[in-house]
């Protein structure tokens, strides 16, 4: 199997997430949402969300990762995580998704960077405390705070945001209509070449 491997260390959260499929800053890999067409062993043919069909060389050993959904309830401190999050009228940071890293992945991409929308963040840090928000009487989710080397944020997580955990994937994954996340490095030709492929798996979604 292609890219069997749980570590995604140098790719989608350590290596800028302003990159877009419309496009990256120079120097940056283009990531690159859309669903499967085909997968031959070699190349993947991928329908992107902005209706472009593209064909992506794979090469051997690219890594192939999945994601579990996991409950706010899950996050410990001392745990690793990703955090997506946009700046609200409050001018509180609100989180669009959390990930949960694995012990393997601890320190990837550790720090507070813009993304790609406006007032839009990713946090890699250390959970260092969780307290309660409390919204008329009743508990309205967590505040997390984020410890990084130089600094920490505090970000309000509500209790539907999307918790998921990364997990192992494989080429298997790669079938028609599944959905894909895939960061991908563009020659002057134009050519893509990915460099990491995160797969739906059980019905669980790629990150945004």
């Amino acid at each position: 199997m292609r890219g069997k491997i749980l570590c995604l260390a140098g790719g989608v959260l350590g290596l800028g997430l302003a990159a877009t499929a419309q496009g990256a800053p120079a120097g940056l890999p283009e990531r690159i949402h859309g669903t499967v067409e085909r997968f031959d062993g070699h190349a993947l043919a991928v329908h992107t969300l902005d209706g472009q069909d593209l064909t992506i060389a794979m090469p051997e050993g690219v890594r192939i990762s999945a994601l579990a959904e996991r409950k706010l309830s899950d996050i410990k401190p001392g745990d690793f995580v990703g955090s997506a999050a946009v700046k609200g009228q409050d001018g509180r940071l609100h989180a669009q998704e959390v990930h949960i890293f694995p012990a393997s992945m601890r320190g990837t991409g550790e720090g507070h960077r813009p993304m790609g929308e406006p007032e839009q963040t990713m946090t890699n840090a250390v959970v260092d405390g969780i307290a309660g928000i409390t919204k008329g009487g009743s508990r309205g989710g967590e505040v997390l705070t984020l410890k990084y080397p130089g600094g920490e944020q505090q970000i309000d997580v509500a209790p539907r945001t999307r918790v998921v955990k990364l997990i192992p994937g494989d080429d298997t994954l790669l079938k028609p209509g599944a959905a894909v996340m895939v960061l991908a490095s563009k020659s002057v030709d134009g050519a893509l070449t990915a460099r990491l492929v995160q797969a739906e798996k059980d019905g669980v979604k790629p990150l945004m």
